[in-house]
């Protein structure tokens, strides 16, 4: 069975960006194409634990195994050694892709305490939108007496077809994102 937001995308939102935008063809209507979740932990330089409980949390988050990242080069300052774990990141696609993004819009971003919305002005030259989550307790998933450090993340929704910021602003919108005004 396909997504609830794979559905609502395919029923609802790509006509009325075809009808909004005035595009003819329904393959260039702009969607998304992956969600990239980012944990960057610089703990794990001292322990490696902290990495491997990161890693199992974003696992649980996304349903997904996670990739641990390593540094691309030394910086002295921080005693970081090329090669060395600094985080873990998912790459979302298809149908783990809608079902992550209703998780996050529907339970997770209204647990945040004084949510007043996500910055409006967060959209990259490609029209991708990034943002960042200051813990990873909003989701329910996570126990929070099993956690040994609050963690944050970010989060980059990466839109194919996108001519401009209102295509890409409009569609995530249509999704159901709650953008500050």
């Amino acid at each position: 069975m396909a997504p609830r937001l794979l559905e609502k995308f395919r029923s609802e939102i790509s006509p009325q960006m075809q009808r909004l935008f005035n595009i003819k063809n329904k393959y260039a209507v702009p969607r998304l194409e992956k969600i990239v979740v980012n944990m960057g932990v610089g703990e794990a330089l001292n322990d490696i634990k902290i990495l491997d409980k990161c890693m199992d949390e974003l696992a649980l988050i996304t349903g997904q195994r996670p990739v641990m990242r390593r540094s691309k080069k030394a910086i002295s300052n921080f005693k970081l050694k090329k090669g060395q774990p600094v985080g873990c990141k998912v790459t979302l696609r298809k149908s783990r892709m809608y079902e992550f993004l209703d998780r996050l819009i529907n339970t997770a971003l209204p647990r945040i305490r004084d949510f007043r919305g996500l910055p409006s002005d967060s959209f990259d030259k490609n029209y991708n939108y990034s943002f960042g989550i200051s813990e990873q307790t909003i989701f329910p998933e996570i126990d929070y007496d099993k956690i040994i450090q609050v963690q944050g993340m970010d989060i980059t929704f990466v839109i194919r077809n996108a001519k401009t910021k209102q295509q890409a602003y409009q569609l995530l919108k249509l999704f159901g994102v709650p953008f500050s005004t």
